[in-house]
């Protein structure tokens, strides 16, 4: 959320008063767990819940956030652990806590909501709704005493009390209006599908936002927004070429300035999920494990493309090597978050000051002080500092350094994890390791991202074949939403690319019908974010927009342009159903072509046509290995790269077309670049594969 005025942080205090209305202790959730001993009567989302709303006729407030977030912390401490306001709303309302990362679906509607209604949101994220669901007020931070324009919590509490007592028609009414509105489709026909022509326009709308000094979007607070980096670098294929330039001198620059700067963990890597400032100095601290497979994921792309990448490759290194150490599970899969707090300050745990340098350090204290810009006057709270790196060196520079105060680090009160295992974040992250990986030809990324790969698919599936949602305390939960088999099977088919093994793309295939069937109306092409069995909701809500994370419905179309072109429309269905996907979103990417940057990568690959790298050679041999190492790093990255033994049957889901004619020459390990109905001539040595090769026809 925007920045609100209060500068208090959660308390580490324990709560050891029980409150027997509050039913948090039976669950799971770090987050719902944190407000366990609240005095609030919180219930988790449900049936029970709302059951019991309607018997009472009392409201709901329904109080939205998730375990690494500050401004959440901040209002449980101020709000929700006090004994006047918990009695005020125990006696308003039937009050329901809501992980977001749990229940996306539930937070999409009341999101969705403030949006419309505020012109802004965020988390904390409180909706007061009728019994049945239906939001009537929405606001994110309540303060406790009022503050300028900002009422406080009791001042809400008592006017949608006594709203709802004295005017309980214009409230129904008002509810009623808002339901239909979220439901509500655009009303008008698109003059043309989506195309070629709707990337450049979507690519120089965005950059009218882009911060040609700094980097990124925009100004205070600036967020990475990877799925802008991510199509910017895709619209690089399809802009003239002064615009392609300056465009990837911007990626560049932006690159390079979150990595140098305070967005990122200097000292331990990763990236922090958004700084308060337009020049990325002070972060809020909190790391999300979605922003590390996105970023991980721009900056291969990036790398890939780059003529000179040694400042793009370390933070790849790094915040691989920080996912190991402090986001992995002993399973292989990877937590959700780290806390922005430790006792009870935001940023405690990242910051410095020179006197801790220098006791760290000793003679190489100056030096570092210097490059990361550690001064007695500090730039954050207290004199402290956030590390930011002015001198720009070589990285190898103050390595050492830079694990002696890692290891001092490790000796202070680490930020709270949330230990749970979100299928889609975790898909986030095995498609960026596995890209990186073929960026780097790094066999333990690529091993990382496999083992993560290997848990969702055994341990978070059921008896169905249906992913669940969430792992957390050794059992999965919440069944699956489009953002989880959208980014798993981006993850399948990633892993399938970087050699992982032919029985990820028989998973690629089996999450793409799934997709289908479960997510999809085959009539009007629309992709819903929960399953057609799911319940109740006020409504089935469509797919989330691009953000933080993806679009799901963009990011699952992706994917099923993907398989698409590697089966060559072997299932029509599906491509039927990718035409009427598509369709089914050209007016809303006619009139804002910027707001669907995901999908729009979908739209570019449908434009172009997959490139399909075929290398025929026994796949022990290492030069078959090089001849696909190279491929990898040549290709695009929704682009295939099949190795097959020579006479070998095509995998599932690989039409025959493409090894058609594809032989070893002369029994040597032979490459071949195809797109389309032409091929490239036979390659054995891995420096003369290249992307655009003079094709010969198939």
């Amino acid at each position: 959320m925007s920045d609100p005025t209060p500068s208090s942080s959660k308390s580490t205090e324990t709560h050891p008063q029980e409150y027997p209305g509050n039913r948090l202790h039976l669950e799971t959730s770090a987050y719902l767990r944190q407000h366990q001993h609240n005095p609030v009567n919180w219930l988790p989302w449900g049936e029970e819940a709302l059951e019991l709303a309607r018997r009472e006729d009392r409201p709901l407030f329904v109080s939205i956030g998730y375990s690494a977030c500050h401004w959440c912390h901040v209002m449980e401490r101020e709000s929700f652990e006090n004994p006047e306001i918990a009695a005020a709303m125990n006696d308003a309302f039937i009050c329901i806590k809501v992980d977001r990362e749990e229940r996306p679906d539930v937070d999409q509607i009341y999101m969705e909501t403030a949006l419309r209604l505020n012109g802004n949101g965020g988390w904390p994220l409180n909706a007061i709704c009728t019994p049945d669901g239906r939001p009537f007020f929405v606001g994110t931070y309540f303060p406790p005493e009022s503050r300028g324009n900002a009422p406080s919590i009791l001042n809400v509490i008592d006017a949608m009390k006594t709203a709802w007592r004295d005017q309980r028609d214009q409230i129904e009414e008002n509810a009623g209006t808002i339901a239909e509105t979220l439901g509500a489709k655009l009303e008008g026909e698109a003059e043309k599908l989506p195309g070629a022509h709707s990337i450049p326009e979507a690519a120089r709308m965005i950059l009218r936002s882009a911060d040609q000094a700094h980097g990124g979007f925009g100004q205070a607070p600036k967020f990475p927004t990877p799925t802008n980096l991510e199509f910017l670098t895709t619209s690089l294929d399809f802009l003239p070429h002064e615009e392609a330039t300056s465009t990837a001198q911007f990626l560049s620059l932006t690159a390079r300035e979150m990595a140098r700067r305070g967005l990122y963990d200097q000292i331990g890597g990763g990236f922090h999920r958004y700084c308060v400032d337009g020049s990325w100095t002070i972060p809020h601290f909190e790391k999300m494990l979605y922003d590390q497979g996105q970023l991980l994921s721009f900056y291969a792309e990036l790398a890939r493309r780059a003529h000179d990448a040694a400042d793009l490759l370390w933070p790849i290194r790094e915040t691989a090597a920080y996912l190991r150490r402090e986001m992995r599970g002993p399973t292989g899969a990877y937590y959700a978050s780290q806390d922005a707090d430790s006792e009870g300050c935001e940023g405690k745990f990242f910051v410095w000051t020179p006197q801790q340098i220098a006791e760290a350090l000793g003679d190489d204290a100056d030096p570092f002080c210097t490059t990361y810009g550690v001064r007695l006057v500090g730039n954050f709270e207290n004199g402290t500092t956030h590390l930011v790196d002015e001198a720009r060196a070589e990285r190898s520079q103050l390595a050492s350094a830079r694990a002696v105060l890692l290891e001092e680090r490790k000796k202070r009160i680490a930020p709270e994890t949330d230990r749970k295992h979100v299928a889609a974040w975790n898909g986030y992250v095995i498609s960026g390791l596995a890209r990186a990986a073929s960026a780097l030809d790094d066999g333990e990324m690529l091993s990382d991202a496999a083992r993560a790969a290997e848990f969702i698919f055994t341990e978070m599936v059921d008896a169905k074949g249906h992913l669940y949602r969430v792992h957390n305390e050794g059992e999965p939960r919440i069944t699956g939403f489009l953002d989880d088999y959208a980014a798993m099977l981006g993850a399948a088919l990633d892993l399938y690319r970087a050699g992982a093994g032919d029985p990820y793309l028989c998973r690629a295939n089996d999450l793409a019908t799934q997709i289908v069937d479960r997510f999809g109306d085959t009539e009007t092409g629309e992709l819903f974010l929960s399953p057609a069995d799911s319940g109740n909701l006020i409504l089935r809500p469509r797919s989330d927009r691009d953000g933080a994370t993806p679009d799901a419905a963009g990011l699952a179309i992706l994917g099923l342009v993907r398989l698409d072109g590697l089966s060559e429309n072997a299932n029509s269905d599906r491509a039927t159903f990718i035409e009427r996907a598509l369709a089914e979103q050209a007016l809303a990417i006619e009139r804002a072509p910027h707001a669907f940057p995901t999908l729009l990568r979908a739209v570019a690959l449908q434009t172009r046509g997959l490139s399909v790298a075929v290398i025929v050679g026994d796949p022990s041999d290492p030069k078959t290995a090089a001849l696909a190492s190279r491929a990898r790093r040549v290709l695009r990255p929704e682009d295939a790269v099949v190795v097959t033994a020579p006479g070998a049957a095509p995998a599932t889901g690989v039409a025959a077309s493409w090894l058609a004619g594809r032989t070893a020459a002369d029994g040597r390990p032979t490459a071949y670049i195809c797109l389309g109905s032409s091929c490239s001539l036979p390659v054995q040595e891995p420096a003369e594969l290249i992307a655009e090769l003079v094709p010969q026809a198939r």
